[in-house]
């Protein structure tokens, strides 16, 4: 046979395939085995959305006008549901057609904000440990990465004092995510002002990713409650937890105008809208009462969260009782010198799969994350599997 001489694009060789998909793929072999691996690891909700909201996808996928192409900029009930969302839980006041973008999901706003903001070779400010997708997706568009490095005794919260000291030459955008994952940390008012101040006085433009706000939150935070944000940053949001509906693909972008009409020249060439009928459910979801949020976003994940601390009191971590989110984050035991050495141990020896924290950048490798999106029963089966072997 030829040897085929075609090779990939160069940017390839700054990134690998994500963890949880090359991972995913070893679980299935061990699944497909026999082994019935109890999957800690993923924040795939697991519990379904409302009622209405599915009743009303199946209703309107039934019409026979509902399948054609759809606005890029999303449809106008989406939009204005949007909007009443953030008034509903943060009391900010949104322009559903200018101040608005729907996303097919947080990770395309990711690629759009950097193609839309960033050139080639400019510098991008991440966030150690955070979201890996900040640091790939930066890297495959030939973005410089700089790492700002986040600790516990500063709660998980930017040192600004380090970062205005730092060379901002270059930077566009400073990407946040609170509350913080994989931390579990809080959302600050006082962070979200440093927040804004430092992109007004430094023209870099701030992204704080926001999908986490209702989990086992009884406060909620938008960066856009601080006066002057809308001019100078952009928050995402996502429906993928707060509202059961990972697999929708449902997101939104929310800043001024110009922001949106520069985003939406990037979007509009390279997707469409989304299903009509998924829309219109979407709108339908964020009519979702109060005792529905109560019940999902925090009573279930209350109950899973108290087993999720024994079994990571059975691994001998360490964790603060504080955090939110559907993770705990908890740091291994100072005999240990890298998570994953904790996480294959428990892999194969309790049949259990948890999250080693170096996925998320340098400073997560003595940390280890448990997802909650597993029903009680799995997590007590996780919880005496583990104490079987440790």
């Amino acid at each position: 046979m030829q040897e085929n001489k075609i090779r990939p694009a160069a940017r390839l060789d700054c990134v690998q395939e994500y963890y949880f998909s090359r991972k995913g793929k070893e679980i299935a072999a061990m699944n497909a085995a026999g082994l019935d691996i109890v999957s800690l690891a993923i924040g795939s909700p697991d519990n379904p959305p409302s009622e209405a909201t599915v009743e009303t996808l199946c209703r309107e996928a039934r019409r026979p006008d509902a399948h054609g192409y759809q606005p890029t900029a999303g449809i106008p009930e989406l939009r204005r549901a949007m909007a009443r969302f953030y008034r509903r839980f943060y009391g900010v006041e949104l322009d559903p057609e200018r101040e608005i973008l729907p996303l097919i999901g947080s990770k395309e706003g990711i690629l759009h904000t950097t193609l839309a903001l960033v050139n080639p070779g400019e510098k991008v400010l991440v966030p150690d440990p955070g979201y890996p997708t900040y640091t790939s997706l930066s890297r495959l568009l030939g973005c410089e990465v700089v790492h700002y490095g986040l600790c516990p005794e500063r709660r998980w919260q930017p040192d600004f004092e380090d970062l205005e000291n730092s060379d901002l030459d270059g930077v566009r955008l400073l990407w946040t995510n609170y509350p913080h994952m994989p931390t579990g940390a809080r959302a600050e008012r006082q962070t979200y002002e440093r927040l804004v101040r430092f992109a007004a006085d430094r023209g870099i433009t701030v992204v704080n990713d926001n999908p986490y706000s209702l989990i086992l939150n009884d406060t909620p935070l938008s960066l856009l409650q601080v006066d002057g944000a809308r001019e100078h940053c952009i928050e995402f949001n996502s429906m993928s937890k707060s509202h059961n509906m990972p697999g929708w693909r449902v997101g939104m972008i929310a800043t001024n105008a110009t922001f949106i009409s520069w985003l939406l020249k990037v979007k509009s060439n390279i997707d469409s809208g989304t299903f009509r009928a998924l829309q219109l459910a979407a709108a339908e979801a964020f009519n979702n009462n109060d005792d529905w949020h109560a019940a999902f976003n925090r009573e279930t994940y209350a109950r899973r969260r108290a087993c999720a601390e024994e079994i990571m009191r059975t691994l001998g971590c360490t964790f603060d009782e504080g955090q939110v989110g559907m993770f705990l984050w908890g740091r291994i035991p100072e005999s240990l010198t890298d998570a994953e050495v904790l996480t294959e141990r428990v892999l194969r020896e309790a049949r259990v799969f948890i999250t080693p924290g170096f996925i998320f950048g340098e400073r997560g490798r003595k940390y280890v994350r448990i997802s909650l999106c597993a029903d009680e029963s799995r997590l007590d089966e996780a919880l005496a599997r583990i104490r079987a072997v440790f």
